[in-house]
């Protein structure tokens, strides 16, 4: 199925292949795809440097990601317009593993998750993201979004909170207990970077509106800070101390450097603890991580298809993914996965190939080595507030509305699950769960489309007289599997008591499994027992398949397999006239010769 090759292909930098050197690469496309690099660069200097923070590490961190894991995923990936580097999605995961483990912990997390998905491109297990349900993807997305918010109102209303505690309702505790020390100076600057966000897209214009928005709400922060007036921003938030001992506030201007991952601080700054013990503490969240990246990452891609016309390789993508949350962690950065605002601005802004994602990244160095003086200055309630706008778009809010308003009540019911599992507990134990649930009520659904209606007496399909007497027709529809076929057969047991046969018409039967399979014995045995003949008419190749690799055979007076609803007819017949021979031997006698 060509249609469907990219979700089973699987081939390092497939989308630099396919852009640059199996589509002509020619000036012309260099040119759109630095004008593309270098606007999607400046919009994620601030968005990585926030998510950082957001995460429980400083904001040089978010950038180092950016630059290493923005370059190599588009390198190694599928997916040529996907812009990867820190994203909103994993902070619910990563503050809580920095609050245990530290640092370094952060980094192995990330470490082991690119493995994970290095080990998921390899069994190209990319397809398996149609399986998601959307009411799953909305419902933890939704919940994400929500502990995004909520984690930004400590800085947003400039709240004293000496340490954020790590249950959702903790949380919530928290911030209630701390308002009373609500900063009206932050909570004016947060409310400007928020009010010119909201504002700034009804002017059409083609800056990204966080883009003003922090800068106005920096230059303000700048001007109360020369009157006096207190403004945390993350020159007074973070510090930092250079190899050759020279300290500064903010935001180092350096490169980012190899160093071993293990070797970072730990808890509260202390050595961390690289043992067996350690990676099964780490084990779980490394693979809530994988699994995240790799959801975000294809969605985002899937996304991009429909944008663009093109097709990405699922499990290409998957593989960029893995190397670049295996390399990254090695000079500093956290986990990173495709970015959906940033890959489509990253389209609309032109881009021709994943050129222009590595484009991005080297501005984002840039920034790092020119503009770090000047970071320092973006204050902690204009990071607040660009998150929350983060936040509500990663929600998705219009679609989970249409959902609850149009969906069954299964679907309904799965979202619902996710988001409050999300928000309440884990992101994993959401996605599991949400699966699962969406999983059984798919099942279920399914299961009651199979039914069983006797037809002997329809006329249009079987003529007056075409049935001997004792002898009834069955129909069977849909899919004979293990939650179906109990009750289906079940069913037919009762309504063949006193029967001398019993015909089964399966041509609306496109499946039979081992549930099925088992089903169908206990009731033939039953027949048997009972001394009620059982033709099966009309099975399909996928029925037919099973039952001869069960070796189910016919049985001369039990059982009989005919390839018509004719043939079996005439066989019901034929078994009729010799029943009634049987029991009455002067009956052929009496037939005309």
């Amino acid at each position: 199925m060509p249609h469907r090759a990219h979700l089973f292909s699987l081939r390092i930098a497939h989308a630099v292949r396919e852009s640059c050197f199996q589509e002509p690469y020619n000036l012309n496309r260099l040119g759109k795809d630095l004008l593309a690099g270098t606007t999607v660069g400046i919009i994620a200097i601030p968005l990585a440097m926030a998510l950082a923070i957001a995460s429980g590490v400083a904001p040089q961190f978010g950038l180092y990601t950016a630059i290493v894991a923005g370059f190599l995923i588009a390198l190694t990936g599928g997916s040529r317009f996907s812009i990867s580097g820190p994203t909103a999605a994993f902070v619910v995961i990563l503050f809580p593993v920095v609050q245990q483990h530290g640092y370094a912990g952060l980094l192995m997390a990330g470490l082991m998750a690119g493995f994970i998905l290095v080990g998921m491109a390899l069994l190209r297990l990319g397809r398996y993201i149609e399986y998601i349900p959307e009411a799953v993807t909305l419902g933890f997305t939704g919940g994400i979004a929500i502990v995004i918010a909520t984690l930004q109102l400590k800085d947003f209303f400039g709240l004293a909170i000496a340490e954020m505690p790590e249950t959702y309702i903790g949380k919530v505790s928290a911030l209630v207990t701390a308002f009373p020390s609500l900063s009206w100076p932050n909570l004016a600057v947060g409310a400007l970077t928020l009010a010119v966000m909201l504002i700034w897209p009804r002017l059409k214009t083609s800056v990204p509106p966080h883009l003003p928005a922090v800068i106005l709400g920096s230059l303000v922060a700048w001007v109360l800070t020369q009157q006096g007036v207190s403004i945390d921003t993350i020159g007074s938030r973070f510090h930092y101390v250079l190899a050759d001992g020279t300290a500064g506030n903010g935001i180092p201007p350096i490169l980012p450097s190899l160093s071993w991952p293990w070797q970072q601080p730990g808890l509260q700054g202390q050595p961390f603890d690289l043992s067996l013990k350690t990676i099964e503490a780490l084990l779980p969240a490394a693979f809530a991580i994988a699994m995240l990246g790799a959801i975000e990452s294809l969605l985002c891609a899937v996304v991009l298809d429909g944008m663009t016309s093109k097709r990405h390789s699922a499990n290409s993508e998957l593989l960029g993914q893995g190397i670049g949350n295996i390399v990254t962690p090695f000079f500093g950065g956290i986990t990173a996965t495709a970015a959906l605002a940033r890959s489509a601005a990253n389209f609309k802004a032109g881009a021709q190939s994943p050129v222009a994602s590595m484009i991005h990244a080297l501005v984002v160095l840039a920034g790092v080595v020119v503009l770090a003086p000047l970071l320092s200055y973006l204050p902690m309630a204009s990071m607040a507030a660009l998150l929350v706008i983060v936040a509500w778009n990663m929600s998705e809010a219009h679609k989970a509305v249409h959902l609850l308003k149009t969906a069954p009540m299964g679907d309904v019911l799965v979202f619902v699950t996710c988001l409050s599992l999300t928000v309440l507990f884990d992101m994993v134990i959401a996605i599991s769960v949400g699966i699962l649930l969406a999983s059984l009520l798919f099942m279920r659904e399914i299961a009651e489309m199979t039914q069983v209606k006797d037809i002997s007496q329809n006329r249009k399909r079987i003529p007056e007289h075409a049935m001997p007497d004792g002898w009834q027709l069955f129909q069977i529809n849909g899919p004979l599997f293990f939650a179906a076929a109990d009750r289906v057969f079940g069913e037919l047991s009762l309504k063949v008591e006193g029967l001398k046969g019993v015909v089964l018409y399966m041509d609306a039967v496109p499946l039979l499994d081992a549930g099925g399979l088992s089903a169908l014995h206990k009731f033939i045995d039953k027949c048997r027992r009972s001394n009620v003949q059982v033709v099966i008419s009309d099975l399909q190749f996928q029925p037919l398949r099973t039952l001869r690799r069960a070796e189910i055979q016919p049985a001369p007076g039990a059982l009989a397999f005919t390839s018509t609803l004719d043939d079996a007819l005439q066989l019901a017949r034929e078994s009729g006239r010799e029943g009634d021979t049987e029991n009455n031997p002067s009956k052929e006698a009496t037939q005309p010769t």
